[in-house]
């Protein structure tokens, strides 16, 4: 089990929820019934959330940062099966009923976008606000698949799909500091933070589950199942934050999504990476805080220290 040290626990409480039949890990600070729930990506943890979670708490909300199945302590059940979209968006249902919360923020960021995106479209009752950082409408981005730029910059997406080879190819993947290297701010990235990353992903059964969400969405049908049917349009209330420095997803891909929602809001991190949350915390919790309040979203170049 993940031992947590960090001087960023001393504020945040680590709980247990049984939801969709697991044990998930939760990173709680803050009380109330209006809940912002906060799902990170990969190859990320609740950690990704440092930031955000005690911020939010003093606004008055209850957060809760889980380990998404096969992060952290949270259970790895073993099967692609067990990492479908389906299955994914019950444990998210689970953990929103499990809160009994009156009012929910999902705040999500790369896998969590894909997931909270789903959600949205499937459960738009349960939601009051989504906030999405760094991923496209799942729409968007098929769409997206027919430039070669995006195909190219999505080359492990078909790598991971082959067996046991990406787990073999990863044993010695130093997560924290593939996601520091990027980084416009790596005094973001303490020691500490990309230990408890590197930790994250240093145990074979636990990489392979991070794998599964991407073998399950294309093998599990899913993704393209989706878009054969159709995308109803997102009427819940959402803003997309977007780090221009993004080496997975590219600029062209974060446009377009406005056709898939109602009512969205977009802005722009000029020289900040994929991993905005934590790359520019300041600014995206500025904004989030304007978000929440019906109040006008700062531009980033705008907001001052």
């Amino acid at each position: 089990m993940m031992q947590k040290t960090s001087d960023i626990y001393q504020s945040i409480e680590t709980i247990f929820i049984k939801a969709n039949g697991i044990d998930i890990e939760v990173d709680t600070q803050g009380n109330g019934d209006k809940l912002v729930l906060c799902l990170h990506g990969w190859p990320e943890h609740s950690i990704a959330w440092r930031f955000q979670i005690p911020y939010l708490a003093d606004l008055g909300y209850k957060v809760w940062a889980p380990n998404l199945r096969g992060y952290g302590n949270t259970d790895a059940p073993k099967g692609m099966k067990n990492y479908q979209i389906e299955v994914l968006m019950k444990d998210i249902l689970e953990l929103i009923e499990a809160s009994d919360a009156n009012e929910v923020v999902i705040l999500a960021h790369d896998w969590g976008a894909i997931i909270a995106w789903y959600f949205a479209m499937r459960y738009p009752d349960k939601l009051h606000r989504l906030i999405i950082c760094n991923v496209p409408h799942p729409g968007r981005f098929i769409m997206s698949l027919r430039n070669l730029e995006q195909i190219m910059r999505s080359w492990y997406v078909y790598f991971f799909q082959f067996p046991w080879l990406p787990e073999l190819l990863s044993r010695k993947f130093h997560a924290g500091k593939f996601i520091r290297s990027g980084s416009a701010r790596k005094g973001n990235f303490p020691a500490e933070i990309v230990a408890i990353y590197d930790e994250n992903v240093s145990e074979w059964h636990k990489r392979t589950a991070m794998l599964n969400y991407y073998r399950g969405v294309l093998r599990g049908g899913g993704f393209f199942r989706q878009h054969r049917l159709g995308y109803p349009k997102i009427e819940v209330p959402t803003m997309m934050l977007w780090g221009e420095k993004d080496l997975a997803l590219s600029m062209e891909s974060s446009r377009g999504t406005e056709d898939y929602v109602e009512k969205l809001t977009v802005r722009y991190f000029k020289g900040i990476s994929h991993f905005v949350n934590e790359d520019a915390p300041k600014e995206v919790n500025k904004m989030i805080k304007a978000f929440l309040r019906n109040e006008e979203i700062p531009e980033y170049l705008d907001i001052k220290e």
